[in-house]
């Protein structure tokens, strides 16, 4: 919890030092945002990379004197990183559902404005994806 409290201002300072930017700078200011972020990106993908190639050897000989886990299989990782998938996955599509819906959903409303209640229904239904793949990832989780 403290390294998110640590954390959350160095990320209010960033954005607020990316607005100057972009309004001082204009399409240079964003190429360089554009530059750091694919930066950030290609760190975080190598970082996954690790983590996927990583053994099961090199967890059980760091968690060995903490705890008996040595009968580990190592695919703990491995269904944790499908659970953020299917998470991310889900919500995103979940997303574009809402989107698409929500807005036929207002505009069948402003012509029958007595359809309320069809249409909040079919935004429901969209956002029951999202749910789906919570569900999903908390099977993942449980059987890691």
């Amino acid at each position: 919890m403290n390294v998110w409290l640590g954390t959350f201002p160095l990320l209010l300072l960033a954005t607020i030092g990316a607005l100057i930017m972009m309004r001082r700078r204009g399409k240079l200011g964003l190429t360089v945002l554009l530059g750091v972020n694919a930066a950030i990106l290609a760190a975080s993908l190598v970082l996954v990379a690790a983590a996927v190639n990583a053994g099961a050897a090199s967890a059980a000989t760091v968690a060995a004197p903490l705890a008996d886990t040595t009968t580990s299989t190592g695919s703990g990782g491995s269904a944790l990183i499908a659970a953020s998938i299917a998470v991310a996955g889900s919500s995103i599509g979940a997303a574009f559902a809402v989107g698409y819906t929500g807005s036929a959903a207002l505009a069948a409303m402003s012509e029958r404005p007595e359809i309320f209640g069809r249409a909040m229904v079919v935004v429901g239904l969209a956002e029951g994806i999202a749910i789906y793949g919570l569900i999903i990832a908390i099977i993942l989780i449980g059987k890691a």
